[in-house]
């Protein structure tokens, strides 16, 4: 793999319980352990605000409209860019990111009907017009994604306890965003841990060979 000639943001994306927050701790671990200077993060909670904004969403002491919704996690993101990202992507690490913005375009756009041309804006105002160079999508069926929530026998986030409809809708959503996206790697979420990092690591390696030369 090349020396790194300036920071590159990699986002980690798919449905709850798909196992993408595994792949970005293994990912991470994978990098580290290549001497490559990486930086774990996520989406919501990464920041000192972020952490009570992350508490707010997926506890919901109270009933929040999607434009509400959306504009918390919007809040999240504008901190955790300003603050996390932008800062490691000038000491030239990899960032990765266990969700981004394209998590808001599924899960407040296309789920629950906001118009994803205002999201879309708006992300990319509070990420300061800098997207991930790369996205890995962790591709899961709704069926599959709750049983394993159900397994991991830990207390529900809202999102996770809409159910099955809404996490089908949101597969459909990724599938449709990330069908034509040149900058997006579908990994098979059925697939074990380590065989998925190592797909996406040896993904990452390819497409930096080629792209950064």
């Amino acid at each position: 793999m090349k020396l790194l000639r300036q920071g590159i943001l990699i986002a980690i994306e798919g449905v709850d319980g798909s196992g993408k927050s595994t792949l970005a701790r293994n990912l991470y671990l994978k990098f580290i352990s290549q001497n490559i200077p990486t930086l774990l993060t996520k989406e919501p909670g990464a920041t000192s605000l972020g952490k009570r904004l992350r508490s707010l969403l997926h506890k919901k002491p109270v009933a929040l409209c999607p434009k509400t919704e959306y504009l918390l996690f919007a809040a999240d993101r504008a901190q955790h860019s300003t603050e996390v990202v932008m800062p490691a992507l000038q000491k030239n690490k990899i960032v990765i990111s266990d969700r981004m913005g394209d998590s808001s375009i599924i899960y407040q756009g296309y789920a629950q009907g906001l118009d994803i041309k205002m999201i879309e804006i708006i992300n990319n105002w509070t990420m300061n017009g800098k997207f991930p160079d790369l996205v890995f999508y962790v591709r899961l069926s709704a069926a599959q994604a709750i049983k394993r929530i159900k397994l991991r026998n830990k207390k529900l986030t809202s999102f996770e306890k809409e159910g099955k409809p809404f996490t089908q809708t949101l597969v459909d959503g990724f599938d449709w965003l990330f069908k034509n996206r040149s900058n997006v790697i579908c990994l098979d979420g059925r697939n074990s841990p380590e065989i998925i990092t190592e797909q996406a690591f040896n993904n990452f390696s390819a497409w930096i060979n080629k792209y950064h030369e």
